[in-house]
């Protein structure tokens, strides 16, 4: 029972054969995924996703990429699309310092925004966070999520940050880098977390777990980054993916808590 926590169906690269994609990950045993909003076109167009297919649900936010465009309009527009029962979560949003597309205050700004609207909807995060993990932390801490929940998504931090991340009863997500050879600072993240608090992701169409590196990434590909995460965590693997789904579902309160079957 693979779960894919965070895809991008929706992106243009899989504008021809999209529907073939999705059949594929379903016979291929990954029997959920959330496809994940970016801004509000994306957030649109997951949202038709997954009104369309039962085993897809959809989350609404605005990257920090993005964050230069976040006004009263847009937010207005995300808590449209999050009253939408398929909406299972708020992002994905955050900060992100290695591009720095719009400016650090703005992106901040507009994280803080997004927290706030989460907490008053009652859904959890979906948190980008690249070269900016302490000021996502610090953000976090200031606005009191501590007292919501939320995911790290395609997490590039430290053992030591990810610690602070349990700690504050947030998630931590895995996408196919914890794969490469180099990945010897993603390994050492993943031992420091408890089973319980692990997700794992394809970010697809982008980072393609080996040995698919240099391909464009699909759902079907999960199953590598899985099994490399349970091979770090010490687990069989039929186990860590039980793991995986159990996680993903108590995160996601909206997700319905029965066992979709392959049709």
């Amino acid at each position: 029972m693979l779960f894919d926590s965070h895809a991008h169906l929706d992106d243009p690269r899989f504008g021809t054969d999209r529907e073939q994609v999705i059949n594929e990950a379903r016979k291929s045993g990954v029997l959920r995924i959330i496809n994940v909003g970016a801004g509000i076109e994306s957030s649109l167009s997951s949202l038709e996703l997954a009104r369309k297919h039962d085993f897809i649900f959809s989350s609404c936010g605005v990257h920090p990429h993005e964050a230069s465009s976040y006004n009263d309009e847009i937010e207005g527009k995300l808590r449209e699309i999050a009253r939408d029962g398929n909406t299972v979560a708020i992002g994905e949003t955050g900060l992100d310092y290695y591009y720095d597309n719009s400016p650090r205050e703005t992106q901040k700004t507009v994280f803080a925004r997004q927290i706030r609207l989460a907490g008053e909807l009652s859904l959890p995060l979906i948190i980008h966070c690249r070269d900016a993990h302490k000021d996502c932390l610090d953000l976090l801490k200031s606005e009191k999520a501590d007292s919501q929940t939320g995911v790290f998504h395609c997490y590039s931090g430290s053992a030591e940050m990810v610690r602070d991340i349990v700690g504050m009863g947030f998630y931590v997500s895995f996408t196919g880098v914890v794969t490469f050879k180099n990945a010897r600072k993603t390994i050492e993240a993943v031992k420091a977390i408890p089973s319980d608090r692990l997700l794992v992701e394809t970010d697809c169409p982008y980072m393609p777990p080996e040995p698919m590196r240099g391909k464009r990434n699909v759902p079907e590909y999960i199953k590598y980054t899985a099994a490399k995460l349970a091979e770090i965590q010490g687990r069989d693997y039929e186990e860590m993916c039980g793991i995986f789904w159990d996680n993903t579902h108590r995160l996601f309160s909206r997700l319905p808590k029965d066992t979709v079957m392959v049709k």
